[in-house]
């Protein structure tokens, strides 16, 4: 599980910089940030369960 957490956590960083660039690049995306705070939420929800 540590692992899979770390993974996460490495995906949601690299995610937001794909955002950030795209942002950058072309122009704000809703659903480009939407997607990113989900995916955040759902690391944050991970490092929550493993630390209980």
């Amino acid at each position: 599980m540590p692992g899979t957490t770390k993974t996460m956590g490495v995906i949601t960083v690299g995610g937001l910089v794909m955002v950030t660039a795209y942002t950058v690049a072309l122009g704000s995306n809703g659903w480009l940030w939407f997607g990113w705070v989900v995916l955040g939420l759902i690391t944050l929800g991970m490092v929550a369960s493993r630390s209980t």
